[in-house]
């Protein structure tokens, strides 16, 4: 059995060495640009270059070492469309979203960034606490990564809002789905974390008509794709005041420019890309889990429906 490897990071020998322990009937073989590839059973890629796509032809599937498979398909049908896209369940991302925006949510109910600029300037001002009946916080994407969200935030107790394309049933969490559910879920939400695939409609979803429905003083976080929010209508939603302020992880252009006016912004929390990454020795479990069922005949989890777009 062989598996193409292909990473941006240039650390090929660390994964290789990591497949070796977990699936040691593999021999992995890394993807250089113009090199000859013999003939390989599956292929594990992270934003691959288009120049790829001749090698992924023959595989039985493509695994995709990341969570979203937004660029891979960018390609359209120039990616081989018999071929199975799977993408990573979690792999130890979970728990890493949960960690970063339960820290999100919670700075902000706390006003620890009021109490770090009062600090600054030698402050001691208790400030007036928010009340957590008023702090309906809001998830937009019920998948693996934001159900764990989810759970993480029950922990303390906020009214928990949740919207998908197809309507979910969470205990503790009042559910919306559709168009149709869409508006009535944004009405009611002060804490908006979007953890939605990049798909044509999720593209551009959060823009101003949408993002004023947001309670007044509405927090945003987005730790999913950039091209989720228009940039502009968030900042100019935060000048005028109706939204508090916003930690932002991902950016349509990445890294940010340095001229970005998000940078001075001081309501803008930017952290670069790292809210989740991928973990190695996870990631390879997983995908080795799945060769083997996939050897056997046996369906595997997470394979990405490409009209849906996830």
């Amino acid at each position: 059995m062989r598996i193409l490897l292909q990473r941006l990071d240039g650390k090929e020998a660390e994964w290789i060495s990591e497949f070796a322990g977990q699936l040691p009937e593999a021999e992995v073989i890394a993807w250089r640009e113009g090199e000859s590839i013999p003939d390989c059973d599956y292929a594990a890629v992270f934003r691959p270059p288009a120049a790829m796509l001749g090698d992924l032809g023959k595989v039985r599937a493509i695994f995709n070492l990341g969570a979203g498979v937004d660029a891979l398909l960018k390609f359209g049908e120039a990616l081989p469309a018999h071929v199975p896209l799977v993408r990573l369940d979690d792999a130890g991302m979970g728990v890493q979203m949960a960690e970063y925006v339960s820290h999100a949510v919670l700075r902000h109910f706390r006003r620890f960034d009021d109490y770090e600029a009062q600090a600054r300037a030698g402050i001691w001002q208790p400030l007036p606490a928010f009340d957590k009946v008023d702090f309906p916080v809001g998830v937009l994407g019920l998948g693996v990564l934001g159900t764990r969200v989810l759970d993480a935030l029950a922990q303390f107790e906020f009214p928990l809002r949740g919207w998908s394309r197809s309507q979910k049933h969470i205990d503790g969490v009042d559910c919306f789905a559709g168009e149709e559910g869409l508006e009535a879920f944004l009405r009611g939400t002060r804490v908006l974390i979007c953890l939605l695939p990049l798909t044509q409609d999720t593209h551009n979803l959060l823009d101003r008509a949408r993002l004023s429905m947001l309670l007044p003083g509405a927090y945003v976080i987005n730790v999913a794709r950039g091209a989720h929010l228009a940039e502009p209508d968030l900042l100019s939603l935060i000048r005028s005041g109706h939204i508090a302020g916003a930690t932002l992880d991902v950016f349509r252009n990445e890294p940010l420019p340095q001229q970005h006016p998000f940078w001075q912004e001081p309501r803008i929390t930017i952290t670069p890309h790292v809210s989740a990454n991928t973990l190695r020795r996870e990631s390879v479990a997983q995908i080795a889990a799945k060769i083997r069922r996939l050897q056997a005949g046996e369906p595997v989890a997470g394979t990405v429906n490409r009209l849906q777009g996830y």
